[in-house]
This record gives C-alpha cells, sequence and structure tokens, in this order.
C-alpha cells in the first residue's frame, strides 16, 4: 500500500521547482493533491502532471498573504475534497538586499508571503484538522533562517520564524493529533543556481561538505518522510536539507 493512500494534501506554491516537486512526490505516494497559487492557472502543468500518475489534483488561486483568500481557498477544497490530511506550506519569495538600504515595502512583501502566509494557512486548516483529530502540515524554511546570510535579513528573520511557528504549532495541537514540522533547504538546484557564473558555484559549493548542490527531489523526499506515518513521533522538528552546511 502507498504511504500516503487516501490522503488530501495541500501544496502552496505548487507552480514550479521544490513545489511542483513536492505535489509529485506525494502523489505518487497515492495522495490526491489541491495545488495552491497566486493563480490557479500557474499550476496548470503540476495539475497535468499530478493527473498523469492517476491521482486527482484541483487548482485554486490564492494569495497566501491575503486572510480572506486563505480561508476561502481551504473551506473549497474540504468542500471539494471532503477533508484535509496534509498541509505544505511551500509559497515563498526573495527581495534580497542589504539590510541598510532595504526598502520597508520590500521587508513587508517577504514577511506577508514566507511568514504571515504560513501562519493563515495554518490557522485556517487547523480548524478542520482538529475536527477530525488528525493531520500534518510541514512548513518550508531555510538554512539561512538558522545561519543568517549577508543580503537576506527579511527572507532570513521570516523563515527562522517559520521554524518557531512550527515548534508553537506542533505543542499546541499535539493533543489533537496533528503535528507540525519544518524543512531547512539549502543551496537547491534550480533555474537561478544554473544562471550562476562558475565562480559563484564554486563558492557556494565550497560552504557545503558533501560538495554537491541539492535538488528539489531531494527536498520533496523529505517531505513525504514528514507527511506520511513513517514520522508518526515526530513533530515540532526543523530539517536541515542542506549537505551538511548546518549541523547543529
Amino acid at each position: 500500500m502507498s504511504l500516503l493512500e487516501g490522503k488530501v494534501a495541500v501544496v502552496t506554491g505548487a507552480a514550479r521547482g521544490i513545489g511542483q516537486s513536492i505535489a509529485l512526490r506525494l502523489a505518487e505516494e497515492g495522495a490526491d493533491l489541491a495545488l495552491c497559487d497566486v493563480q490557479a492557472d500557474w499550476v496548470a502543468e503540476t495539475k497535468e502532471k499530478v493527473e498523469a500518475l492517476g491521482r486527482r489534483a484541483e487548482a485554486y488561486g490564492v494569495d497566501v498573504s491575503k486572510g480572506d483568500q486563505v480561508q476561502t481557498g481551504v473551506d473549497a477544497i474540504v468542500k471539494d475534497f471532503g477533508k484535509l490530511d496534509i498541509v505544505v506550506n511551500n509559497a515563498g519569495i526573495t527581495r534580497d538586499g542589504l539590510l541598510i538600504r532595504m526598502s520597508e515595502e520590500d521587508w513587508d512583501l517577504v514577511m506577508n508571503i514566507n511568514l504571515k502566509g504560513t501562519f493563515l494557512m495554518t490557522k485556517a486548516a487547523a480548524k478542520y484538522m482538529m475536527k477530525q483529530r488528525s493531520g500534518t502540515f510541514v512548513n518550508i524554511a531555510s538554512v539561512i533562517g538558522l545561519m543568517g546570510n549577508p543580503g537576506q535579513a527579511n527572507y532570513g528573520a521570516s523563515k527562522a520564524a517559520v521554524s518557531n511557528l512550527t515548534k508553537t504549532t506542533a505543542k499546541e495541537l499535539a493533543a489533537r493529533g496533528i503535528r507540525a514540522n519544518a524543512i531547512a533547504p539549502g543551496f537547491i538546484k534550480t533555474k537561478m543556481t544554473d544562471a550562476l557564473t562558475e565562480d559563484v558555484r564554486n563558492q557556494m559549493l565550497a560552504a557545503i561538505p558533501m560538495k554537491d548542490f541539492g535538488t528539489p527531489e531531494d527536498v520533496a523526499n523529505v517531505v513525504l518522510f514528514l507527511a506520511s506515518d513513517l514520522s508518526r513521533y515526530v513533530t515540532g522538528q526543523t530539517l536541515s536539507v542542506c549537505g551538511g552546511m548546518v549541523t547543529a
């Protein structure tokens, strides 16, 4: 039997990259997918790929920084699927810049999507999970939130806060049979890293003990572990997927 047979999973920021890989990995293990992004048509490719695996997929246009959109989206998901078992809070952005030059708008935008979005989605989904006395949250944090990085004050602060929000969520909801964990990816192979110069890539690789970039699939595999009963006794944790960059 597949690890997630009969489960309904929500993935935010599911249009591409890590979000798409997560959705496909969960579908491979039997989950049906509610795919969320700012515009529903952005997840058309992911939806098609999930359906090609024989699983149901529905698209929802949700700006996770807007409370009314999040609540409406979650209500629609539960109405369409009948329940909600897994929420992967993956939606996130960067607006990099040195601290002394960073605009208030860039600070607020990153915080609103990365942190507030995770809070809003967790709050809306938890109401349903509490009634069914089961569910699991997997939040995508970052190693930058654990160690800091020049030029990413807003991003690092938002992701550090996501890790702490995860701990509080785990402690508040454990008695209702709900788990919450986070993943802190390191340098992951994406279109962005592919476009870097060789010198910059080498500098990044030098910081990784395993001397290789991770892949979206590496992150997706850890999401699967945390979303499934394989991690039944794991909650409130942040697991780094970073090739050894962060070891504490």
